[in-house]
């Protein structure tokens, strides 16, 4: 249940009714807006009665939420929610480009992929310093020794670093040097790990699993935020469907969808969609073109060579190419980089 106040209300006025709902058992969760307040009420709201509401001065009207996600839902925060990612913004009209390695491999190639990527526009560095792959002989990643690889770049370039926690035993060190803690598809539905992240005052980029439903990935935020950390980026990479020729299908519809349905930014990750380098191009542009709040794509100087993922990377100069299109894109969509 939501409550809509009418504009120019008080704080005395928001006080009221706030401390009706209360008396009735339900917590209370204050969104003011520019152009209205909104309070929603949660708990059993089902016993509760909503004309004891509506009969309030202050109050608009009342809404009943049918989903089971409610502070994610955009019925309790009609405006779009902008994230701050140690200084960029991510929603609204901003765009996030996140570009860098899938696996940390050295100092010196995720520097010079770097200073490549944000030379073209790109604003937040990725990497990955644990690496969770299908197969148990393949590189799981340089761990700790990634993640210092990771600080150290930021300290050169001033690129805020995104990458990915797989174990609660990485939470603190996660908390203190990372600046986007990224949730990988396989990690989505691991609850116990999404509550503890709803301890910490750091973003969370909580990417789609691969057989995930809307309501599903939307409720493992709600995990989140219900825990106390609101900060939460939702990303699309791709759902596996009956088509092997991709690594996944990029789902162009959940960026709508989502829009509609939570006031969460979504950026959508192209390589992992595909697979294929030459099919990060045209899904990137359509992304943005569908109202996607950025990108994250792989971009690796020696994609041949590469420890992970080398055939979906894109090299810097190719990397180059697409930001100037996605520009020219996102301009027409009223976003900038």
């Amino acid at each position: 249940m939501i409550i809509v106040l009418k504009p120019h209300t008080t704080k005395d006025d928001v006080s009221r009714v706030e401390n009706m709902v209360k008396k009735r058992g339900l917590d209370t969760h204050i969104v003011q807006g520019k152009e209205m307040t909104v309070i929603g009420c949660i708990g059993d709201t089902a016993k509760v009665d909503s004309k004891l509401f509506e009969i309030d001065s202050a109050v608009d009207k009342v809404m009943h939420v049918q989903e089971p996600y409610k502070l994610a839902n955009r019925a309790f925060h009609p405006e779009d929610s902008i994230i701050n990612v140690s200084g960029v913004k991510v929603g609204g009209d901003n765009l996030a480009m996140i570009a860098g390695p899938c696996s940390v491999e050295s100092y010196e190639q995720v520097l010079e992929i770097a200073r490549a990527a944000k030379a073209s526009g790109a604003n937040l560095l990725r990497g990955g310093a644990f690496k969770p792959r299908t197969s148990p002989y393949s590189f799981q990643g340089l761990g700790l020794e990634g993640l210092d690889i990771l600080t150290a770049v930021k300290e050169e370039t001033g690129l805020p670093i995104v990458t990915e926690l797989m174990s609660d035993k990485y939470l603190d060190v996660f908390n203190e040097k990372v600046d986007l803690i990224q949730i990988g598809a396989r990690n989505m539905q691991n609850f116990d790990l999404l509550k503890e992240l709803g301890q910490l005052d750091r973003p969370i980029l909580l990417k789609r699993g691969l057989n995930a439903t809307y309501e599903e990935w939307i409720m493992s935020a709600e995990y989140i935020m219900a825990s106390g950390n609101e900060n939460v980026i939702l990303c699309e990479r791709g759902i596996r469907t009956f088509e092997s020729y991709t690594r996944n299908t990029l789902d162009l519809q959940s960026i709508p969808v989502l829009r509609k349905l939570t006031h969460l930014p979504i950026i959508v990750d192209p390589s992992h969609a595909g697979g294929k380098w030459w099919l990060v191009d045209s899904m990137a542009m359509a992304a943005i073109a569908a109202g996607a709040d950025g990108l994250m794509i792989e971009v690796h100087n020696d994609p041949e060579s590469a420890l992970c993922d080398g055939a979906q990377s894109l090299k810097p100069k190719k990397y180059d190419e697409l930001l100037k299109q996605v520009a020219q894109i996102a301009n027409v969509v009223g976003k900038s980089i």
